[in-house]
């Protein structure tokens, strides 16, 4: 195997002292930019690879930066985490940083684990997502001052770093679109509303019906557990009512799936005789049976952006100028369409054309 090039061999082949390629290598700015060309030739060219742990050590930043998972992470929200890690990996590559991964079963030990992590000196940085609407995670890490940036919102946001998607206008839209589809009896499966993103959903939710000029009816709101068996249990509730409605908006694809499950276990075809739309826009939704419509976020492009944010902030920028909404878009595929009624005028009408 051949020998790994070490500092200073490449100190000594550059006939610099190890402190000035050291300080070329990490970009100082009292090196020239001459002299910082020369160093990283010369290291690409010998195969010189930096020693991350001395580096760190000696530039006193850990480089790493902790992704808590969703305390509340069901198989169904699985590939919603992974796309995430995807894009928040590539951000943090860019500048050679690592990514540690952690994960806490209740509230005490999610708390307790972010002081032990920022106290350890172990991270520069916390990523958080699915917020409470008051969320203490966040009060803690301010007041442990270490920089972080939260995917989604709490109830007040103004004072921290977040990126998050538009919710309450994703579900304006997609009720918008069911109405345009002839739709009147839309319901709503969604998730426990001590988190922020499942109250902005409900409230777009109501938007869009009173904007559409339809009756707001307790009876077709239904809370679940946040997973696909929970989105299975609202929906056979929906389904028992006398009127059982001819849409259904979940506020996520893992419970849309349920969703599909509940409408296909009656005999019914989704898409058909009862549209379903998702929210979210994972990947493997189109191997749904049918293929799930939904609200589609880009969850690699987030992951980029929370890195991105984040590096900047440790950087030194204001976390108050890191503050992204973006905007879902409708992914039709399959489990929407046309009111039935809708579907056998337009059939007798044609007919009628052709007699």
């Amino acid at each position: 195997m051949a020998q790994s090039v070490s500092l200073k061999m490449l100190a000594t082949h550059l006939g610099l002292t190890v402190s000035t390629v050291s300080r070329a290598l990490n970009g100082y700015t009292d090196i020239s930019p001459a002299t910082r060309e020369r160093v990283k030739r010369a290291a690409d060219e010998l195969g010189y690879r930096a020693n991350q742990n001395a580096r760190r050590l000696s530039i006193g930043t850990p480089e790493t930066i902790c992704y808590l998972m969703p305390r509340y992470a069901s198989s169904g929200t699985q590939p919603f985490v992974a796309q995430l890690l995807q894009g928040l990996g590539e951000a943090l590559s860019k500048r050679n940083w690592d990514l540690l991964v952690s994960h806490a079963g209740t509230s005490k030990d999610e708390l307790a684990q972010i002081d032990r992590l920022v106290r350890s000196g172990r991270i520069g940085g916390l990523v958080i997502s699915r917020p409470l609407k008051n969320d203490p995670r966040i009060r803690l890490i301010q007041d442990l001052k270490c920089p972080f940036v939260v995917h989604g919102r709490t109830a007040a946001c103004d004072d921290y770093a977040w990126y998050d998607i538009d919710s309450a206008r994703a579900f304006v839209d997609a009720v918008d679109h069911l109405v345009g589809l002839g739709h009147s009896r839309i319901a709503f499966v969604g998730a426990p509303l001590q988190y922020q993103f499942a109250q902005d959903r409900l409230n777009g939710y109501q938007t869009g019906l009173k904007g559409n000029g339809l009756p707001g009816d307790p009876d077709l709101v239904q809370i679940a557990e946040f997973s696909d068996e929970g989105g299975e249990v609202a929906t056979n509730s929906l389904l028992d009512l006398p009127e059982p409605p001819t849409a259904i908006v979940c506020v996520s694809d893992a419970m849309a799936f349920g969703a599909l499950a509940a409408v296909r276990a009656r005999g019914l075809m989704p898409g058909k005789e009862i549209s379903v739309i998702g929210y979210d826009g994972l990947s493997f939704g189109a191997h749904a049976n049918p293929p799930l419509t939904t609200m589609a976020q880009p969850q690699a492009h987030a992951g980029r952006r929370l890195g991105d944010m984040l590096l900047s902030i440790i950087d030194g920028e204001d976390p108050k100028k890191h503050q992204e909404l973006q905007r879902a878009h409708l992914l039709r595929r399959q489990s929407d369409g046309p009111l039935q009624h809708v579907v056998d005028r337009e059939k007798r009408s044609i007919r009628e054309e052709h007699q």
